[in-house]
């Protein structure tokens, strides 16, 4: 019997800079019975009309299966794109949908914009922390990712202003400046509309390109929505999605960028996937026109505050005296400083034995700080769950 040998594969370089998605590596262990996960950003789809929706996609394939099930075009369907200029105006955006890409979920948007603008070793600026799925695209794709300092308001320009000089001595090229503006992944903080302007501002001059992904805006605790950064400057490249609206699973995002590198931007789209799946885009096009999607929202946002509010109490009640966390207003996170010397990677599976699953802070950099942080997740849990696993995470930290 012939024995089979593994082959030996070539890898490129960058092979060795991707890397396993902490959220992805619990994911399993957060099904288990009895376990509270306080991990993903998942949102809550027992808000969504499912049985209409699913009425609405027999429909699809029924009536028009010949179309929605075929190719279709590298910019996406003229009328979700249409559509989702709709829900851009909620964030104060006025656009025309010819400057928008649709995209297989915002992280595919990351991933197109850094292909585009950053060579090997080129430098993208990144609030700090940041989102761990960007971190990730970036790394992978040889990026070198600079930190910028952040306080509990979010961004600070200042730190903005200083690191891009610190980055222009050392001669080294800055693709663009990354930022979560409102409601941030992992911190849950949103920038004030002030800070924004004087980061556009600070861009414009010293003619740094600004990344805005935007997948929590609209989930605002008390109805409010700070401008995006894209609505103060047309040449933002503005990422959204219909992850935390309405389904992840559809992996609808879009990005809206100045006309000619949108136009880029839809080549390198379809050299990657040649077009974003068109029955997912036709039933987010339903979701936007034929249901009553803002109600959705706001329903879905009343639980997300309940929530919220259940994990701060929690947190009041339980926590050692030298732990600080962020008072989230939107979004799905809270953030964790536990001012002490410890590595909370250390902690998980001690978390783990005790029924408690959480994302140690050190995932939202690049460089490995955030060893004393956490994110905890309330979007998908209940409020008693998330009273008790504040306890069960009390128990872990003493």
């Amino acid at each position: 019997m012939r024995t089979s040998v593994s082959p030996r594969y070539n890898y490129a370089a960058r092979a060795q800079h991707f890397r396993p998605s902490p959220v992805r590596g619990v994911f399993d262990i957060s099904m288990k019975p009895g376990m509270i996960s306080l991990a993903g950003g998942n949102p809550d789809l027992t808000v969504l009309p499912l049985e209409q929706l699913g009425d609405a996609s027999a429909r699809l394939i029924r009536d028009r299966g010949t179309e929605v099930l075929q190719y279709g075009t590298g910019a996406g369907v003229d009328e979700l794109r249409e559509a989702l200029t709709d829900v851009m105006s909620l964030s104060g955006i006025r656009s025309d949908a010819d400057d928008l890409l649709v995209t297989s979920g915002s992280q595919m948007g990351i991933e197109l914009i850094t292909t585009m603008l950053c060579e090997p070793d080129d430098v993208v600026l990144a609030e700090s922390p940041t989102f761990v799925g960007a971190i990730g695209t970036f790394l992978g794709l040889e990026a070198d990712v600079v930190h910028v300092d952040s306080d509990d308001e979010g961004l600070i320009p200042a730190a903005l202003q200083e690191s891009i000089r610190a980055v222009h001595a050392t001669g080294k090229k800055i693709g663009f400046l990354y930022t979560i503006p409102s409601f941030s992944n992992p911190t849950g903080i949103r920038l004030s509309l002030e800070r924004r302007r004087q980061i556009v501002e600070i861009c414009r001059k010293e003619g740094v390109q600004i990344v805005e992904d935007d997948p929590y805006g609209i989930i605002s605790f008390d109805g409010s929505v700070v401008p995006a950064m894209r609505s103060l400057d047309d040449s933002v490249v503005y990422l959204g999605t219909m992850s935390k609206i309405y389904s992840p699973g559809l992996r609808v995002g879009w990005m809206l960028a100045p006309r000619e590198l949108r136009d880029r931007l839809q080549l390198a789209s379809e050299a990657t996937t040649i077009c974003a799946s068109v029955l997912s885009q036709h039933l987010a096009l339903e979701f936007l026109t034929e249901f009553d999607w803002r109600a959705s929202v706001e329903t879905a946002t009343g639980r997300y505050r309940a929530r919220a509010a259940a994990l701060v109490e929690g947190l009041e009640e339980h926590m050692p005296s030298d732990v600080r966390w962020t008072n989230p207003t939107g979004g799905f996170f809270t953030w964790l400083t536990l001012n002490r010397d410890i590595n909370t990677e250390s902690l998980l599976q001690r978390g783990i034995d005790d029924g408690i699953v959480f994302i140690p802070g050190t995932a939202f950099y690049a460089d490995g700080q955030g060893t004393d942080t956490i994110r905890l997740a309330y979007s998908l849990a209940s409020e008693q769950d998330l009273r008790e696993g504040a306890r069960r995470l009390a128990g872990v930290l003493s």
